[in-house]
């Protein structure tokens, strides 16, 4: 009898179908039932006058059957791909794709459709219904975010069109959204998108639900620790909790899923024409507050802007000071102790060489950190590219006096020892074509080894021996003659300038007088 009742269950949603207006093709294709074995019982239907009086029960309809079909055979069910059974199963068990199963049936000499090997496959195993549970949250409980491309829009720097991005953060419950258009999927769009959006509301939700697999900052919040550190602290900042969706399950966001992205493109952007992104931020601003605000939303069947003016006085408040977008990013300390962050080089202390350091870079200053987040050093942030940022204190000390070496400050310094030393590193500086200054430097230093007052009277003797040369002073002071009396330079002799031979005798073959001998 259980037979008998599924094969009475059967005609009755064929006779559902016949009074639906469903033709024989679509028929036999949702129910797998030969299209002869149709024909026969919509003719059937007919005589009895089925096809528009309403349906018998299951009882009655089964008793005329009986007594009118004179025993016919039920629908026929068995489907063409039957005899293939023992293939397909083994197909499907290898993960072989439908599309695929049918090309290898029809290698086989199957002549059926895709649809029945589709039918087929899918009553192989019966599966649990895909059951949805709604979650519905309390105002101001939640937001969630969408992140997708929204196609091409002009570039006012350029003129030219660029790939865009959309970013959408509906309220959960009230459905109000913000939208912005964006160029770029950096760590600090993705930060300024959402001090954007909360400042829009005049608010912060008590958690932000976050897809895991749309934009590629979305995907990195949770594989790089770097953009995991910098969203970290923006939570942090407005007191939002950071709730990310599961892989490829994204009705969990299904508040924004259809409402986010999908929407902005099929009601804002359908048929509009290209502009530039800051004109698109701002219609879409407005139609944010007009078209999509007030609609009736599907689900809630209200105003979104009207169950917003409920969902704003439950928002957590905005904090004193809008968050100062901060980028984290780990780099190595190079022999030069500088790191490079955004193209620029900054400093840091010098026994940190070759480690990896933290940097937090802010839209006013620059922090770095070790590992353990200790601050060892703060720069003003600089914005050039190959710019570099250094405090003189980072540097070995033994480096520092070569890098603030100038000839201005060569000359000061000498002038504050003495007028000798002046005038030794004046020579040093005036030498060409060498460049001394390095050199006039390594002099000045030895004053602080030795002491302005050696350092004056070293070179007051080198003067007076015509000798101002580096090595000659520092010798001289290593040697202590520094102190000895520097004796008065001799007056030089005057003699007359004789020659072994006469006048005549040198220039005589050029005025015609004797020869040279």
């Amino acid at each position: 009898m259980p037979g008998k009742t599924k094969e009475t269950m059967e005609i009755r949603e064929m006779l559902r179908r016949f009074q639906q207006g469903q033709s024989n093709r679509s028929i036999a294709r949702d129910l797998g039932i030969n299209r002869k074995t149709i024909d026969r019982y919509r003719a059937w239907a007919d005589e009895q006058g089925l096809l528009e009086e309403s349906l018998p029960s299951l009882g009655d309809l089964h008793h005329l059957l009986e007594e009118t079909l004179n025993n016919a055979s039920p629908p026929q069910n068995t489907s063409t791909v039957e005899p293939y059974r023992d293939l397909v199963e083994k197909l499907v068990k290898g993960g072989v794709e439908i599309a695929a199963t049918h090309e290898r049936l029809k290698e086989r000499g199957y002549t059926g459709s895709y649809a029945s090997v589709y039918r087929f496959v899918r009553h192989l195993e019966p599966c649990d219904p895909d059951v949805t549970v709604r979650v519905e949250t309390r105002p101001g409980e939640e937001a969630q975010v969408d992140f997708g491309y929204a196609g091409k829009m002009i570039d006012p720097e350029t003129g030219e069109l660029r790939k865009t991005w959309a970013f959408v953060m509906t309220l959960s419950w009230s459905r109000h959204q913000y939208v912005e258009f964006v160029f770029d999927q950096k760590v600090e769009t993705w930060l300024r998108l959402h001090r954007n959006a909360f400042a829009f509301f005049g608010g912060v939700p008590k958690r932000v639900v976050i897809d895991n697999l749309k934009a590629a900052i979305v995907r990195a919040c949770w594989d790089d620790p770097q953009v995991q550190q910098s969203y970290r602290e923006c939570a942090e900042h407005y007191g939002f909790l950071i709730a990310p969706c599961r892989p490829a399950t994204p009705r969990h966001k299904g508040k924004v899923e259809k409402g986010g992205v999908h929407y902005v493109k099929r009601n804002f952007l359908g048929g509009r024409e290209a502009t530039t992104v800051p004109q698109a931020n701002r219609d879409v601003r407005r139609w944010a507050n007009t078209t999509a605000g007030y609609r009736v939303h599907g689900t809630t069947k209200e105003k979104p802007l009207e169950r917003f003016q409920l969902e704003h006085a439950k928002l957590k408040p905005l904090p004193n000071a809008p968050y100062d977008i901060a980028v984290w990013k780990q780099v190595k300390l190079h022999r030069d102790c500088h790191l490079i962050f955004e193209q620029v080089y900054y400093s840091a202390p010098f026994r940190l060489v070759g480690q990896q350091l933290w940097v937090r870079g802010g839209t006013r200053d620059v922090q770095i950190y070790t590992t353990d987040y200790q601050l060892v050093a703060t720069h003003t942030r600089a914005r050039k590219p190959g710019r570099r940022v250094t405090h003189l204190d980072h540097m070995p000390p033994h480096k520092v006096p070569g890098l603030i070496l100038t000839r201005e400050t060569c000359r000061q310094q000498a002038s504050e020892v003495g007028p000798r030393t002046r005038k030794v590193v004046d020579v040093l500086l005036d030498h060409r074509p060498e460049d001394r200054l390095r050199t006039a430097g390594r002099l000045l230093r030895l004053g602080d080894r030795f002491g302005h007052e050696r350092l004056e009277a070293a070179c007051a003797r080198a003067l007076r021996f015509d000798d101002p040369a580096y090595m000659t002073i520092k010798r001289i002071l290593e040697q202590g003659l520094d102190a000895e009396e520097v004796p008065s330079r001799p007056a030089s002799p005057s003699r007359p300038m004789t020659f072994a031979r006469k006048a005549e005798e040198l220039v005589g073959h050029v005025m015609g007088g004797v020869s040279w001998k």
